[in-house]
């Protein structure tokens, strides 16, 4: 049986629909009240559940430390402000948590978090359904350990991360829980369009055979839905995004977020492909069943054949329908050579009956 366990409402695992996860992250913008309507809005986009992140900026970020980094790098080079600043202003109080736990189950999708300080466990554990650990903390093994201790599913994203950094990471986790979620993902968030050529989708192969006991996953930042159709035919289940709901609004996370609209296509096509995937017993469809008539060739008459005469090939040719009680072409050698038992007209179907 493969691995499944329960995440809030929904069971996850290769054999249930995939699971979306909207990350509000920083698109928030301070303001509960817009927290709020991104869970409404994420849930009608067909959003299985909200993701918040819960860091304070002082025990996330070293101010000294991004200072003495000199230049902003990366995605951080477009923020007009410090990094210790945009930190602080994309935390998520933790006095919000009851609110947006509310507004969650009012929309009827599940809530939980990112934790990025030990000392909220305890806070924040009545209410989440899960933990994730984010990408940069996949070394910190002791907020692996501490969370997967709280027994509640955790997800786990490998960006920037080595096959050795991912062993020590799902080491750490499974000492204390086997409802793990190991996603790829890769943590360029820059939202150019070359990222594609980065995001490495088939690492989740190698994490199948690695880990046969774990749920597969993708936590992705790149536009659209290709990469998550992808990891889906690759046997992924659980897939974060970004969302918000307006990609040109001012902050760190809404350029490389996904809006209402592709968030709906994103699941759209997604159901649709996995209603295609199937399983691996190569048989006729019920869908196809009349395109066997109507399709294929069957062994008919190329001439009248008269009654007690000997059949030969040239007398033979091969068209379409053929009904259910006809010879297909690779049997067309057992009536050539035999006796016709009845008259068949030019094309008409012979049939093992009509020879002897």
């Amino acid at each position: 049986m493969s691995t499944e366990f329960r995440i809030g409402r929904r069971l996850v695992g290769v054999d249930h629909p995939t699971y979306f996860v909207a990350d509000i992250a920083a698109n928030h913008d301070g303001d509960l009240d817009r927290a709020k309507e991104l869970i409404r809005l994420c849930a009608e986009a067909g959003a299985d559940a909200a993701k918040f992140q819960n860091f304070r900026a002082e025990t996330i970020v070293s101010g000294y430390g991004f200072e003495h980094l000199g230049a902003q790098q990366s995605h951080q080079a477009k923020w007009n402000d410090s990094v210790v600043n945009v930190y602080r202003k994309a935390s998520v109080p933790l006095d919000w948590t009851e609110a947006l736990v509310a507004a969650c189950a009012e929309a009827r999708i599940d809530y939980f978090t990112a934790l990025y300080d030990l000392d909220d466990i305890a806070a924040l554990s009545p209410y989440t359904c899960a933990w994730k650990i984010g990408s940069g903390d996949v070394t910190w093994h002791e907020a692996i350990s501490r969370m997967a201790a709280d027994g509640k599913p955790m997800l786990i994203a490998t960006g920037a991360a080595d096959d050795d950094e991912v062993r020590m990471a799902m080491k750490a986790a499974r000492q204390h829980t086997d409802q793990i979620v190991l996603m790829q993902c890769n943590t360029n968030y820059t939202a150019d369009p070359d990222n594609f050529r980065h995001i490495n989708l088939r690492v989740l192969s190698w994490f199948a055979r690695e880990y046969p006991d774990v749920v597969l996953g993708l936590s992705d930042h790149t536009p659209g839905p290709a990469t998550v159709l992808g990891a889906v035919t690759l046997g992924a289940r659980v897939i974060e995004k970004h969302f918000t709901d307006d990609t040109t609004r001012r902050g760190p996370d809404h350029a490389f977020s996904m809006d209402s609209r592709s968030w709906r296509e994103m699941v759209d096509r997604t159901r649709e492909l996995e209603a295609s995937l199937g399983d691996e017993d190569k048989r006729v469809m019920d869908n196809e069943r009349e395109t066997v008539v109507l399709q294929r060739r069957a062994v008919r008459a190329a001439r009248p054949i008269a009654a007690g005469s000997i059949i030969d090939e040239g007398s033979l040719t091969v068209l379409r329908p053929c009904p259910v009680d006809a010879l297909p072409p690779y049997r067309l050698g057992e009536v050539v050579g035999r006796c016709a038992v009845r008259d068949i007209e030019e094309g008409d179907c012979v049939r093992p009956s009509d020879v002897a």
